[in-house]
């Protein structure tokens, strides 16, 4: 959305998630969604499927995992099958010849070594140089791009060999949560249908009890005095769980798995609010089931597929800077 907003046109959208992919397809707007493994998917041959050939893609662009180089993940690398489809995106930018390559990921990956000891930053560099292409690399909050969220993630920008590229500067002021969800009607219940899309409630009646201990701006384990039956297993170092947002300040970075309080309401907020710190527009519908804080679902349920989300205005800045660089 944040690079079709700076002027470019999607025509394709490729993910292996069954509701991330139904979530492309409602939103396509003219483009090819594909619910498939991208190691499986030839890249000549999509060419041939889009009528493209190589050479006459403006943009390549994609968000691989995040998960083998989260620093609240497992940091598997390359170990994690995860890890290692950041260079898919090298696969198709050598079939494809794209004008330009853009790739997000967590910061973590910056300082990520491989088996040998390099670091991964340098093999993807090299992998790049080797197609003519120069990768720059700095790393972005969200919030300085309008996005009431602190979010800071890597952008890596591939331009032609000597073709001069510079990341956005931070651009208007800084948007607050009571800016971002001041304007949303009370959410519907889970059988009721929503005033506006996505905005379901679902806290269970347990999780609002636990909620209600907790004042604007903390989190629980910082509360004294909570009863034990109300605190449970949290620790001093639990302080991304349970936590109430503030109206007057930015949102922590959301988090799959964890869905943060309402800054005044006894409850999580709902997957449209979720949508809202990352700066998506109501008309954008996300598919697949509301998860339960104590339940599971297969697939990514919609507050964890807003999570895994790069927030649309940060895409657009830095789109919106590479198609003036490139003169596309």
């Amino acid at each position: 959305m944040g690079v079709d907003r700076a002027g470019f046109k999607t025509i394709f959208a490729i993910d292996s998630d069954l509701h991330c992919a139904s979530t492309l397809r409602r939103n396509a707007h003219r483009k090819t969604v594909w619910q498939a493994d991208v190691r499986a998917v030839d890249p000549a041959r999509l060419l041939q499927v889009l009528g493209i050939k190589p050479g006459g893609l403006a943009l390549l662009h994609g968000g691989p995992p995040c998960q083998p180089f989260s620093q609240i993940g497992k940091l598997g690398g390359l170990e994690d099958p995860r890890g290692a489809l950041i260079f898919e995106l090298v696969r198709f930018a050598r079939e494809m010849r794209p004008a330009a390559v853009l790739i997000e990921q967590v910061p973590n990956f910056l300082r990520t070594r491989t088996a040998t000891g390099g670091h991964l930053l340098e093999v993807l560099r090299d992998e790049f140089e080797q197609l003519g292409y120069d990768l720059h690399v700095d790393v972005l909050n969200a919030q300085a791009h309008g996005v009431a969220q602190h979010r800071r993630r890597a952008l890596f920008v591939c331009v032609p060999a000597g073709q001069s590229f510079a990341f956005p500067l931070p651009s208007g002021p800084k948007a607050t949560v009571g800016e971002a969800l001041s304007d949303l009607p009370p959410p519907s219940g889970p059988d009721e249908r929503p005033p506006v899309a996505n905005h379901v409630d679902v806290t269970p009646r347990r999780d609002q009890e636990r909620i209600a201990y907790v004042p604007e701006g903390l989190w629980l384990a910082k509360v004294p005095d909570v009863p034990p039956d109300i605190l449970c297993k949290l620790t001093r170092k639990d302080t991304t769980k349970f936590r109430r947002l503030h109206r007057d300040d930015i949102s922590p970075t959301l988090r799959c798995g964890e869905a943060l309080y309402h800054p005044q309401e006894n409850r999580y907020i709902t997957p449209r609010e979720a949508a809202r710190l990352q700066g998506f527009p109501d008309k954008h519908v996300f598919e697949g089931p509301i998860r339960r804080r104590t339940g599971r679902v297969p697939n990514l349920d919609q507050h964890r597929q807003v999570a895994n989300a790069v927030p649309p205005p940060l895409a657009h800045s830095v789109a919106a800077q590479l198609r003036s660089a490139l003169c596309l």
